[in-house]
């Protein structure tokens, strides 16, 4: 199973920027998939996550309002539409799926992880 997070780039403050990752070599239509961050310095951190049906969501409070996660099970694909990108965004970008159908925020329940993007916001 591979989980390939692409999108990543240069964007100036308040912009926007979408990243994909796409599942290959087995469907995660039936899984919750997430995304996670990590800063330089910082340890990874749990940024948003969507259930196997995309009827459930949840976000980390820095990012609600702002962000939004979504999927296309028939592309075997999950988005995330980061919008009004803040500085303190800058991080590699990872997404993940789940070990079950839920939306969940815990990163023990991740079991495949793709290789990151790398997302840069500067003034």
């Amino acid at each position: 199973v591979q989980l390939q997070a692409s999108g990543g780039g240069l964007v100036q403050t308040g912009g926007s920027r979408r990243l994909s990752c796409t599942a290959s070599g087995r469907t995660f239509s039936n899984n919750g998939m997430g995304w996670f961050r990590q800063a330089p310095g910082k340890e990874r951190e749990f940024v948003a996550a969507i259930s196997w049906s995309g009827s459930n969501t949840l976000y980390a409070d820095s990012v609600k309002g702002r962000f939004t996660i979504s999927r296309d099970n028939a592309k075997n694909t999950v988005y995330l539409q980061m919008n009004s990108l803040k500085s303190e965004d800058t991080a590699v970008y990872y997404c993940a799926g789940a070990r079950n159908a839920a939306a969940t925020t815990a990163r023990a329940h991740y079991k495949s992880w793709g290789q990151g993007t790398l997302v840069t916001v500067s003034s």
